[in-house]
């Protein structure tokens, strides 16, 4: 499945490991796979991170973050949490898509990757060309040519990940018009299951936000089934509304650009009523750390 990074253990690791734990409560958690087919009624359980900023150097640091050391705190936390799926949502390296920097994230995404798969979306700091060389098993999506987009199902909600990604380093962002097409007819001939989409720029008007923002809202707010839109790049974390439609902006896990901000990841679980995000901030702004918000569909 494109997209995916999912390297689970093998049945001998797993069951030697299990035999040396002698938990019969880890086995059971890990016996279960993230892939087998789930009832349509059931929630869907996925940690959501966004713009986690890796480098090569794990001392690169950025107003006294230092992003490797960010992801490293946040990776036993996800991995506790059992999420079906994750979902990285852009600016998954540093600054230019460096390769070196991609194998620092797979490294560092390693002990998720055992348990949950891992999707991850492109923003400007991303590169396809080295993504693709260092997350070779996520293949290369030819539902639209020269982007990477991912449709996956958990539960009963359905989830799609673009590609915003226009030029390497460069701020402003773009769908074009064949993803855009693309998505629309795609809307149109899916189920009535709720969908949400995740993009990496943000939604306003500015020469850094997503360029063809109006022609999105134009496609997707014919659409009832589009609940929600959850986006990053501005490293805050925020939820408004435009229509029916909820947007959710993520926090960012490599650093914040003011105090204000948190710098972290948000578990969700979604229904077809809505969804319950709990914050999980590690720096930053901390008062929000641990408060849950609740959406319900309009």
């Amino acid at each position: 499945m494109p997209g995916l990074y999912f390297q689970p253990v093998d049945r001998k690791t797993f069951l030697s490991t299990a035999v040396r734990m002698a938990s019969a409560t880890a086995l059971a958690q890990l016996a279960r796979s993230p892939l087998a087919a789930e009832d349509s009624s059931m929630e869907a359980h996925l940690a959501l991170l966004s713009d986690t900023h890796i480098p090569a150097d794990p001392n690169n640091e950025y107003r006294g973050f230092r992003p490797v050391d960010n992801l490293r705190q946040i990776v036993p936390q996800v991995v506790a949490a059992n999420p079906q799926a994750v979902i990285v949502n852009g600016d998954a390296a540093r600054l230019k898509g460096l390769r070196e920097d991609y194998n620092s994230l797979k490294d560092l995404l390693a002990p998720v990757a055992s348990r949950s798969p891992i999707y991850i979306g492109l923003g400007n700091h991303d590169d396809r060309s080295n993504f693709f060389d260092v997350f070779a098993d996520a293949g290369s999506d030819e539902t639209v040519a020269g982007k990477h987009v991912t449709v996956f199902d958990r539960g009963a909600v359905r989830f799609i990940v673009l590609d915003s990604l226009l030029y390497v380093d460069k701020v402003a962002g773009l769908l074009g018009k064949t993803q855009r097409d693309w998505l629309g007819n795609f809307l149109e001939n899916s189920d009535d299951r709720p969908h949400v989409l995740f993009v990496h720029h943000t939604l306003g008007d500015g020469d850094g936000d997503l360029l063809d923002v109006d022609r999105l809202f134009k496609i997707i707010s014919q659409h009832q089934k589009v609940k929600a839109l959850f986006y990053g790049h501005s490293h805050a974390y925020a939820q408004e509304r435009r229509g029916h439609i909820h947007l959710i902006n993520l926090p960012a896990v490599g650093y914040n650009f003011n105090d204000s901000q948190p710098v972290g990841w948000v578990d969700a679980r979604f229904s077809r009523q809505g969804v319950s995000m709990v914050l999980h901030a590690i720096g930053g702004n901390l008062l929000g750390n641990g408060k849950t918000t609740t959406i319900e569909w309009g």
